[in-house]
């Protein structure tokens, strides 16, 4: 009997932080196999959401549940929920000086893996394969991890880990924000590439552009802390060619639609 997908699946969570409600019942579902695209205005809970997920400290979880494969995430640490597959793609990735790229790639990629079954000839051709995709030059890889490194660069290093790690499901907290439609093209590219039938993928965003380079199952419209709409690809052109307004006044109308 084949396994069931894998699916990581968000109830009714309410996260407070510094003790205001920035989400106000987030209901969501990612399923393996699946882009998901979750949008919305500054300001409306979208990177609270990955955080909360992620277990950054910051972010207080008053009510719900999310549950990967039945598992609840939220009473993990976090280097469980990374361990379970869960990854998180920064949008502001930190610069870490004296760890070169290459080691850390390696230690994380050791996260999910015992040194029995560890492949480095493997883990090398494949790093090598992804550095092409996404235009990078192998030097990065001697450099400290992020330091000195360009926006477009550290974006490509958190596709980079995705890449490295093979998580079952990767949230990528706005992986074309402050970049060039070059470097837009490169990362949206290399996670079309990377994308498996057995993972899924949520990408937060404000705009469709990278969308021209993957195939989005689904999208979502995040407003004033809740899931407010939701369709398909032609949701993200809509949203490009209206704005949002028109959302937050369904919103007001129709608290938690």
């Amino acid at each position: 009997m084949a396994a069931a997908p894998h699916t990581l699946v968000v109830k009714d969570l309410h996260v407070e932080v510094g003790g205001k409600e920035i989400l106000r019942g987030v209901n969501l579902t990612l399923r393996a196999g699946e882009i998901t695209v979750l949008m919305g205005p500054n300001g409306s809970g979208k990177s609270t959401l990955a955080y909360s997920l992620m277990g950054h400290p910051k972010y207080k979880v008053t009510k719900g549940e999310a549950l990967l494969d039945g598992k609840d995430l939220l009473q993990l640490p976090v280097d469980q929920r990374s361990r379970a597959g869960l990854f998180l793609g920064f949008q502001y990735p930190q610069e870490v000086s004296g760890l070169s790229l290459s080691k850390f790639l390696w230690t994380a990629h050791m996260q999910r893996h015992t040194p029995e079954d560890a492949d480095a000839e493997g883990f090398g051709r494949d790093l090598k394969t992804h550095l092409d995709y996404l235009g990078m030059d192998e030097s990065l890889l001697k450099r400290s991890l992020n330091e000195g490194f360009s926006g477009g660069e550290k974006k490509r290093v958190e596709v980079l880990q995705m890449a490295t790690i093979h998580p079952t499901f990767s949230i990528l907290d706005e992986p074309d924000s402050g970049l060039d439609i070059d470097a837009v093209r490169a990362v949206g590219e290399t996670v079309a590439k990377l994308h498996r039938p057995d993972a899924g993928i949520l990408v937060i965003t404000h705009y469709q552009r990278i969308l021209r380079y993957l195939q989005a199952d689904r999208v979502h419209v995040m407003v004033d802390g809740v899931v407010a709409m939701s369709g398909g690809r032609e949701l993200a052109e809509e949203l490009e060619a209206k704005g949002y307004d028109w959302v937050k006044v369904g919103v007001t109308e129709a608290p938690g639609a």
